[in-house]
């Protein structure tokens, strides 16, 4: 197996198409080059050759009758390209290698549509123009464009061979790197799929205004906000800190109000000074913003979330949810 892209120098878009294709067949070969006859015996020709064909394994998108976009308007570069034909194997092979998990060909496809969404669509946006180096700036475009030889690694090296070869050695290396940011927008994804039934089934108390998660790991916040509108505070349980957490929900991705805050008469105080207030010898700490406090005890933490239910109850609290 062999895949060719261009040689000199190299942007996220076509790094991300080739580590796309190295995850679903690592033991290719990988060139760069623009001699035509190299290009058109590859297996693959990615953003070089002029052609887009995905059935012969040709995702170029620079010919002058190119016009792909997506459904959304935003035109295919070769990172959308490849990921457009080859994104849901890519998932389904990175979710079974990081999470053990085999994925249904919808999900895979699913999650794949979610991290165009995300990620690989900005990497194209940057490539055609359409943004400089989009999102932000210092965005994924402008961190991988950095992993060229600037002209002082050229002045040391030279112009030729030599630079070429560390040339090369570097693409592999933005390879890599977009290999690892593919794999944990897929650990995540999928982790948050699973999650998904945890959160639904943990134990609701309080009169179904209080949620207890034994992991603080869960992603939690997006099920509570769609499915738990009784739901105020949520106790989780952090195991790599052995201690109880108290969040408050928060009414959308937003904004940091929240459906109910923590007592105003806890906000930045820790230990002692927190324990005198609440009468919870192991209270931790309460933020500033009032959305989160800790104790080392489910007990304690009990304790804590009750106090701050009694003061939504009396109204001491400003509760924003609707």
């Amino acid at each position: 197996m062999l895949i060719a892209t261009h040689g000199g120098k190299f942007h996220a878009d076509d790094a991300w198409a080739v580590a796309v294709l190295k995850v679903l067949f690592p033991d290719a070969d990988v060139i760069r080059t623009r001699e035509q006859a190299r290009i058109d015996a590859a297996d693959f020709a990615i953003d070089v050759g002029g052609v887009w064909d995905p059935a012969t394994g040709r995702f170029d998108h620079h010919q002058k009758e190119f016009n792909a976009t997506r459904p959304s308007g935003v035109p295919y570069a070769s990172a959308g390209l490849v990921w457009r034909d080859h994104g849901a194997r890519c998932v389904a092979a990175l979710a079974l290698r990081h999470t053990g998990e085999t994925l249904s060909d919808d999900t895979a496809q699913q999650i794949a549509y979610a991290i165009d969404v995300d990620i690989v669509q900005y990497l194209d946006l940057s490539d055609v123009g359409v943004a400089k180096n989009a999102p932000g700036s210092y965005g994924l475009s402008a961190v991988v464009s950095g992993f060229n030889p600037g002209w002082l690694d050229e002045q040391r090296l030279g112009y030729g061979e030599a630079v070429d070869e560390y040339r090369m050695g570097q693409f592999m290396r933005a390879v890599e790197f977009l290999t690892d940011i593919m794999g944990n927008a897929v650990r995540y994804r999928v982790g948050a799929m699973l999650a998904v039934t945890q959160v639904r089934q943990a134990e609701v108390l309080e009169g179904g205004k209080l949620l207890f998660l034994k992991n603080a790991a869960l992603p939690w916040s997006s099920i509570v906000r769609k499915e738990m509108p009784k739901i105020l505070f949520v106790i989780s349980h952090s195991l790599t800190e052995n201690r109880y957490i108290l969040h408050t929900v928060s009414v959308d991705t937003e904004s940091f109000d929240a459906r109910a805050d923590l007592p105003e008469t806890w906000a930045g105080l820790r230990e002692a000074d927190l324990a005198a207030v609440t009468g919870v010898p192991d209270a931790v700490f309460c933020h500033t913003g009032r959305f989160i406090a800790a104790a080392r005890s489910y007990d304690g933490i009990r304790t804590m979330a009750r106090q701050a239910l009694d003061a939504v109850e009396q109204g001491v609290t400003v509760t924003t949810y609707s």
